[in-house]
């Protein structure tokens, strides 16, 4: 770990309340996001002529998290965190608007722009948990980030809640949604006003008086800890989405409700956020490494339950024990990396790491779609392929735990 990273304690005060105005945040803005997984795979089933591309706005809008991460992060390090969550919540209205725009119009097209815009918004939401972390003492770190993630407890009631609401609010099915998004976006983005973060002054001046040298990318990949956090956070963001972006299709393919869809995809996110208020200190007693393989072999768990059968008690099952493997898996990756850096490397590992993670995530949801339509001449079938699928990709991430294990102590910064 380098020095570098680690703060005093006496910045916890701070840290503290910046961590409560995150969590707001995340609670209201984050509310957009289950929302979004829900209409965004419903909507485009609707409106595009090929069934395995039923999923692609869902995939549109992590593409767009993907490619907003190397522009946005370095700008949160110039100009500070304020100023690149701001951008985000513009964009979370404007995509909002362009999407409900085109289905209104009964255009896959402006649905398919609107969903990358908001993907903007997904990018800056990412660097909630990073600014959690700034600042904070190495003893307060893991804890920190697990409170911001907390922070989606909320979201997870009242985002599938609203949709519920918001369904029949128009003529045009779904477009209450979007209307719901917008103003979500609009009210959220007055919270980062109240944030006391380090100045982009100050954080240009601590990066210029540090004498270590800033590594390359591909450096930073090289690094042990550096390369295994990404490819765990990676895997276990990539999987869920995955089994999460088929959900709403299989459930209703079965022949279940869109209420029911919605209540399965909530009880989901609720159980990715509440393990939030004890995952840091788990991660504290335990270390993080073991906290990480507890959420890979969770993740395997909600797979083997998925494949067992497609009852509603199955679906719930699954898609919960699915939401504490992505808690323990991606909360241990990110305090992982949070301290495998300097400070001046955080804002080229933060942009490195989340568009590897989210890259590897828009793959995830673009193939969740046509796993699930076009890879079986049924609904289970293709339910079923979409958690095979996952085996490949843990055994990858459990394989890099353990060679991260095996090396010596002193290798592995």
């Amino acid at each position: 770990m380098s020095d570098a990273t680690i703060a005093p304690a006496k910045s916890d005060p701070r840290t503290r309340r910046n961590v409560a105005v995150l969590v707001a945040a995340q609670a209201i803005l984050g509310s957009q996001m289950p929302m979004l997984f829900v209409v965004g795979g419903l909507v485009g089933n609707s409106l595009t002529p090929n069934p395995c591309l039923a999923t692609l706005p869902i995939s549109m809008i992590v593409f767009g998290s993907m490619t907003t991460a190397p522009w946005i992060s370095p700008l949160m390090q110039r100009r500070g965190r304020r100023t690149g969550f701001v951008i985000g919540a513009i964009a979370g209205a404007l995509g909002a608007t362009v999407a409900g725009f085109g289905l209104y119009l009964g255009s896959f097209l402006l649905l398919l722009l609107g969903s990358y815009i908001s993907g903007i918004y997904m990018s800056a939401q990412g660097f909630y948990r990073f600014a959690a972390a700034d600042g904070a003492s190495e003893q307060f770190r893991a804890k920190a980030i697990s409170y911001v993630m907390a922070g989606g407890l909320l979201s997870a009631i009242v985002g599938p809640q609203l949709n519920k609401v918001m369904f029949d609010f128009s003529v045009i099915p779904f477009l209450g949604s979007y209307i719901a998004i917008v103003v979500l976006n609009l009210v959220g983005m007055s919270l980062f006003f109240l944030l006391d973060l380090p100045n982009a002054a100050a954080m240009a001046a601590a990066k210029a008086k540090t004498t270590e040298a800033v590594r390359s990318k591909m450096e930073l990949l090289k690094t042990p800890r550096v390369g295994v956090a990404v490819i765990c956070g990676m895997v276990s963001y990539a999987l869920m989405n995955l089994v999460m972006t088929s959900t709403p299709l299989a459930v209703m393919g079965c022949g279940y409700t869109a209420d029911s869809a919605n209540d399965i995809v909530s009880a989901h996110v609720l159980a990715m956020f509440i393990p939030s208020f004890f995952t840091g200190h788990l991660i504290n007693r335990f270390g993080v490494e073991k906290i990480v393989a507890t959420g890979l072999v969770i993740l395997g768990l909600a797979g083997v339950v998925a494949l067992t059968g497609v009852t509603l008690g199955n679906f719930f099952a699954a898609l919960i024990l699915l939401g504490i493997g992505w808690n323990f898996g991606f909360i241990g990756a990110t305090t992982m990396l949070a301290s495998s850096h300097t400070i001046a490397e955080r804002g080229v590992v933060q942009g490195l790491n989340d568009s590897i993670v989210f890259g590897c995530v828009t793959l995830a949801s673009l193939a969740s779609g046509g796993l699930m339509n076009c890879s079986g001449g049924s609904a289970i079938e293709g339910w079923n392929a979409v958690n095979i699928a996952m085996v490949p990709f843990l055994t990858l991430a459990g394989g890099a735990l353990i060679w991260l294990a095996l090396r010596p102590k002193t290798a592995t910064n």
